[in-house]
């Protein structure tokens, strides 16, 4: 069984003023001390500015792997420490962004979370990173991180640990979809959602659907 831990749970820090419609964007994301009680719209004490595109259950929670920050940190030229990409979770020891979707992962403290969906980077991601091109360049190097729902509530922690306790057999990974979201992988996906391997996120389902007729 794959195993992994916690290294830092946050949450927003502060709201930051935005050029987006919003006009703020909660992206900035710092880690808290102590257990957080997780909610089935994430973590308490977390808000999300733009609700139209993000949070709700099936993006109550996003991880992001310390292998992916580390490499872009050296691609970039700079620290990328646990909530600099506006994720709630930093992995280690687990591949967020290999993640098969609809995996299952239950944490030490008995929180269990589902994989939805890969995260699509936004214009608000891009002005955050202040890189150019920046929401073209996340999405070619293929490292998205994984978007969860919250199955069992509970509390979480740094240093809790966290296993995969079931993977659907279909197979397909967030960082697979989010690279090549091809016809084939697009049926495997719909096939396992109606033989019940695992409920697909209705944000996920329009571009499956699109990708399996050929769009």
């Amino acid at each position: 069984m794959k195993s992994a831990v916690i290294q830092a749970v946050c949450r927003v820090h502060q709201l930051l003023s935005d050029e987006g419609t919003v006009g703020v964007t909660a992206i900035d994301k710092r880690p808290v001390e102590g257990s957080v009680r997780v909610r089935r719209l994430g973590l308490h004490g977390d808000v999300q500015a733009d609700r139209a595109n993000h949070g709700g259950e099936d993006k109550a929670l996003y991880a992001y792997s310390a292998s992916d920050a580390a490499w872009w940190a050296e691609a970039l030229g700079r620290d990328v420490p646990p909530g600099y990409f506006g994720e709630n979770l930093r992995i280690e020891g687990l591949e967020a962004s290999e993640a098969v979707i609809g995996e299952r992962w239950r944490t030490s403290g008995g929180v269990v979370l589902e994989v939805t969906m890969p995260r699509i980077p936004c214009a608000t991601f891009g002005r955050r990173i202040g890189v150019e091109r920046w929401a073209r360049r996340f999405t070619e190097e293929g490292r998205p991180g994984a978007y969860l729902r919250v199955v069992d509530l509970g509390e979480v922690a740094a240093g809790d640990t966290l296993a995969v306790v079931h993977t659907p057999p279909h197979g397909v990974t967030v960082g697979e979809w989010f690279r090549e979201p091809t016809r084939a992988r697009a049926e495997a996906l719909l096939d396992a959602d109606a033989e019940g391997e695992f409920r697909m996120a209705p944000a996920l389902r329009r571009y499956v659907e699109q990708a399996a007729a050929g769009a």
